[in-house]
């Protein structure tokens, strides 16, 4: 009798008070204290991003991030759907420290802030020292229709076949190492940049005569005449990066090339200044801090997008750029690929 009042009150049943059906691997935990990796992970990413400057720069960990610092919004979508399979609120609410510090870094970047054509349009390309193809690469620059073309690992083989092609459309070249400018204007003035040559990177192997450097210029500076004055160009290669078994992230070479740069630049007395060419970096690299003080990425400013442009397959870091002072950058787009492992990159700019 017992046993049959039980049965029939529920009393003792498992089902009793709706436990006996609770999914098995519930939490009984609040949603406020569900989670506590996921949160700390969201916590970690913003502190991250909001931090990166104070990242340690030992084997080049710092300088590695920041190459790649947009790529880890890609971490918030993956939180966010472990916060709701976890139903933790703190996890979601923890993630918009990450997302606040993104769209202050990089939301700018997303809306197209390019205006109408400007006076000059200028284009930076690293021809690549393997392109297979130098002709054609000419021929697909010269069709931009560009005022100013920055050519950038050029090879002996190569040099001669670009200044065949582009001879035309541009009356005034000036070459100096493996770097070259292309001008429809007149140039003047054209010299070498002291920055450190030919490190390391596949022109380094390259056999050259005994009249000229092994380690070959990788930057110049010349004067472009204008209609509304001179215009002083830069066209560089900083030195290259490398990913070592035992040193990390090496950058020496290239952040040598950055400071030796920033300090021609700042001695620069002419008010207009356009720098392009291959950094090896982003501009969110620490490296470049002395150069963004004085320049504007005509990315940052006029373009559309990250205008990633390396490598050209599959692009994921602007490391070739356009940068300027005392003129006003109007539009940066990316031209299609050539025959070179890298994007063009161009810029319409106005006084």
């Amino acid at each position: 009798m017992t046993g049959m009042d039980t049965a029939e009150t529920g009393q003792g049943s498992p089902s009793a008070g709706g436990e006996g059906t609770r999914p098995a691997g519930c939490s009984r935990l609040g949603p406020w204290k569900r989670g506590p990796v996921l949160t700390a992970c969201a916590l970690l990413l913003g502190l991250l991003l909001l931090l990166h400057g104070k990242l340690t720069d030992w084997a080049g960990l710092g300088s590695l991030v920041e190459t790649f610092l947009p790529w880890f919004g890609l971490f918030v979508p993956v939180l966010f759907a472990g916060a709701l399979w976890r139903r933790s609120a703190s996890s979601v609410i923890a993630l918009l420290l990450p997302v606040t510090v993104w769209l202050n870094l990089f939301g700018g970047l997303l809306d197209d802030k390019s205006h109408q054509a400007g006076d000059l349009t200028v284009v930076s390309h690293n021809v690549d020292a393997g392109n297979r193809d130098p002709a054609g690469t000419a021929r697909d620059l010269a069709a931009s229709g560009a005022d100013l073309l920055a050519l950038e690992e050029l090879t002996d083989q190569a040099k001669g076949t670009y200044e065949k092609e582009l001879a035309k459309a541009y009356p005034h070249h000036a070459v100096q190492g493996t770097v070259g400018l292309w001008s429809k204007l007149p140039l003047s003035g054209t010299r070498p940049v002291d920055v450190r040559r030919g490190m390391t990177g596949p022109l380094v192997e390259q056999p050259r005569s005994e009249d000229i450097p092994v380690d070959p210029f990788r930057a110049l500076r010349t004067t472009v005449t204008t209609g509304k004055g001179p215009l002083a160009v830069y066209v560089v290669h900083l030195g290259s990066v490398r990913v070592m078994p035992r040193g990390g992230f090496w950058t020496d070479s290239r952040d040598a090339d950055a400071t030796e740069l920033a300090q021609a630049v700042a001695a620069e007395r002419g008010e207009r200044v356009l720098v392009l060419g291959d950094f090896n970096g982003t501009m969110d690299d620490r490296a470049f801090d002395s150069l963004t003080s004085q320049l504007r990425s005509v990315q940052d400013v006029a373009g559309d997008g990250f205008g990633f442009s390396w490598p050209a397959k599959f692009p994921v870091a602007r490391i070739d750029q356009i940068l300027v002072r005392g003129v006003e950058p109007k539009s940066a787009w990316l031209l299609p690929a050539t025959g070179s492992d890298h994007r063009p990159v161009a810029a319409g700019i106005s006084w």
